[in-house]
């Protein structure tokens, strides 16, 4: 019998990560301590994420052939991700993350360009999908995936972020709407199951008439980049294993798996010293 893979679309970016004593202000230099270079993004994060817990990860974006573009998909292919890339023969640079993360407290500055002047239009391969995870960074992508989502009864899920014009349409096929407690929507949010995180704080949820709250367990913070993401893809393959939407009595459990994944991720330092940590999680 073949395990439903979850399928992630949106962004990939390369990211250049340094840790620092602190960070910058204004006009000021500071030497970091380590330098790394490796694929980041929330769609890419998270299917490391689902690869790591033991599941099927593919994920639909756009890289190219730019160099940096390969370092990327290197990165992805030795962390067990498959990707498609819908624009293969793209020779411009790949979305880049300049990354600082503060040694104290694992707190971090992002700069990025994320997909800004990119445009995307391809369908995307649902076969064997038992979720599919979008973050709306490639709007046309995540319009195309979710409506065959939709005809195929495969879950949504949207790993919400900021508001974003795209989610005006994109929200209408969500099954499970997760977001940070921060994130602002012009109207309701009236999806199935919604899910806000807050940082520390105990993760709220609401199923239909139902709703709740889960604790997060207290963690040493050593590294807070792409914490979101991999939280947003345990509770993705949380949903695939299930292959369908969760219950009201079942979304907190999926909360609780995706927390401790969370967990990991910020206990470890690093783009990629929590992947192995994150298979012993997965047994």
């Amino acid at each position: 019998m073949s395990v439903p893979a979850v399928v992630a679309v949106g962004l990939c970016t390369v990211d250049l990560v340094q840790r620092v004593g602190s960070l910058p202000v204004p006009g000021e230099k500071v030497q970091s301590t380590s330098v790394e270079l490796a694929a980041g993004g929330p769609a890419a994060n998270a299917a490391v994420a689902v690869a790591a817990l033991g599941g099927v990860a593919r994920l639909s974006t756009v890289l190219g052939s730019h160099p940096l573009a390969q370092l990327a998909a290197r990165d992805l292919a030795a962390c067990g991700v498959e990707v498609t890339d819908v624009l293969p023969y793209r020779v411009a640079p790949p979305a880049v993350s300049a990354v600082s993360v503060r040694e104290s407290d694992g707190e971090r500055t992002v700069v990025s360009h994320n997909a800004a002047g990119v445009t995307a239009a391809a369908d995307i391969d649902l076969a064997g999908a038992g979720c599919l995870l979008v973050d709306g960074h490639h709007p046309d992508l995540a319009l195309r995936a979710a409506r065959s989502a939709r005809e195929l009864g495969v879950p949504v899920l949207l790993d919400a972020g900021s508001w974003k014009p795209v989610l005006a349409e994109l929200l209408s096929y969500v099954d499970i709407c997760a977001c940070s407690a921060g994130f602002r929507s012009p109207a309701e949010l009236t999806n199935p199951v919604v899910i806000r995180t807050a940082g520390p704080d105990p993760v709220s949820w609401t199923a239909g008439d139902a709703g709740g709250s889960v604790d997060v367990a207290p963690t040493e913070v050593l590294d807070t980049v792409g914490a979101g993401d991999v939280w947003h893809g345990a509770a993705a393959l949380a949903v695939a294993r299930l292959g369908r939407v969760p219950a009201a009595g079942e979304v907190p459990e999926l909360i609780g798996f995706a927390n401790r994944a969370a967990a990991v991720r910020i206990g470890h330092e690093g783009a990629r010293s929590w992947v192995v940590p994150m298979r012993r999680l997965a047994s």
